[in-house]
């Protein structure tokens, strides 16, 4: 099995029903060993839950109800201690190294946000074979880079 490295509107769509959350849960079903993740992954998915139940807080018709992201958080937290995700040591200056490089050939061209640089970067830093993501621009660069996006 290739090694994989999801980002954040990958794990959205495991944990809250989405547009891509079949191709998602399909994609989980066929996995033989757990699913890389890194510490700035695993905060940008719980910020976007906290974020999002604020505005739901604010004004009903924007985000979610605080009872759907703590759900969430908890079907994360279950998956980490069940092993289906696996939290990878990550060399944090070597990553940011690769998204400097990944900035200065992709950015010009294509307009990259930093995180998702970073996500990328944390990817191949980590050897991964096929990058998770329903973001078309992350997809693009992931491509770029020699990675299948297999979702």
């Amino acid at each position: 099995m290739k090694k994989a490295f999801p980002d954040t509107s990958f794990l959205c769509s495991i944990y809250r029903a989405q547009t891509f959350s079949a191709k998602a849960d399909e994609y989980m079903l066929g996995l033989k060993e757990p699913l890389s993740a890194s510490g700035l992954l695993l905060l940008e998915f719980r910020q976007s839950l906290r974020l999002q139940s604020r505005l739901f807080s604010l004004d009903g018709s924007k985000g979610f109800s605080g009872n759907e992201g703590i759900r969430m958080l908890r079907d994360l937290q279950l998956d980490l201690n069940a092993g289906v995700l696996k939290i990878e040591a990550v060399d944090w200056p070597d990553v940011h190294r690769i998204a400097e490089e990944l900035s200065h050939r992709h950015t010009p061209e294509r307009g990259h946000r930093v995180v998702d640089l970073l996500h990328v970067a944390t990817a191949l830093h980590l050897g991964a074979e096929d990058f998770l993501t329903f973001d078309g621009n992350q997809k693009v660069l992931a491509e770029a880079e020699g990675m299948s996006v297999p979702v």
